[in-house]
């Protein structure tokens, strides 16, 4: 684990830098990732999007700021992510404005086909899905908690669609991004803040 922690960190990049080479890779008319499709290309154009929008109009409430402001350890979310995944473009704006606050997280994003065998400690139902957010100690690298694909309310829609329909088909998809513009990003901001207060809580009480 410490070996594929290493390797991925080294091959990560900050939440500005991983914009500009999804952006890059638009251009040259590819995404990102070992396999390579119209639709993927499709999905990552409409994606960037989607991040453009969503880091103007993401707002952390006051309350929540705060409990953020109140973290005493520092950490580094180590995040698995590709540009075409929807749920990525949804999410990563939220993690970086979250980052933004605390000084005491660092985003840092690394590519899931680059890093297999960081992906493959962190399966979801033996999934690779994404994003996966890692949760580091910033001076030891040794993990923490982890967390994703998506938040719970998020994750009950998509379990509730598959077993109505079988299948996760273009209507799904579409519901479930009217589920994240309804949310505001609430829900995840929520849970990932509340994550981070137990996890400083416990290692505070270790001392």
């Amino acid at each position: 684990m410490k070996m594929a922690i290493a390797e991925s960190l080294s091959k990560s990049y900050s939440y500005q830098k991983y914009r500009s080479i999804i952006t890059q890779l638009l251009s040259d008319g590819k995404s990102s990732g070992n396999v390579q499709s119209d639709d993927l290309w499709n999905y990552s154009r409409l994606n960037e999007s989607r991040m453009n929008r969503l880091d103007k109009r993401i707002e952390v409430p006051e309350e929540l700021a705060l409990r953020l402001l109140s973290l005493k350890n520092k950490y580094v979310w180590l995040v698995l992510s590709e540009g075409w995944c929807g749920d990525a473009a949804q999410l990563l704006p939220i993690f970086n404005k979250l980052a933004i606050i605390s000084t005491n997280l660092e985003l840092k994003i690394a590519f899931r086909d680059e890093n297999e065998p960081l992906m493959q400690a962190f399966l979801t139902n033996g999934s690779r899905s994404i994003p996966k957010l890692i949760v580091l100690d910033a001076d030891s690298h040794e993990v923490r908690a982890s967390w994703g694909p998506r938040p719970k309310g998020a994750s009950d829609f998509i379990a509730s669609y598959k077993s109505q329909y079988g299948v996760i088909d273009e209507t799904a998809r579409t519901e479930l991004h009217l589920w994240y513009t309804n949310d505001k990003g609430i829900s995840t901001q929520t849970e990932l803040i509340g994550l981070m207060e137990d996890l400083d809580a416990a290692l505070y009480a270790k001392r």
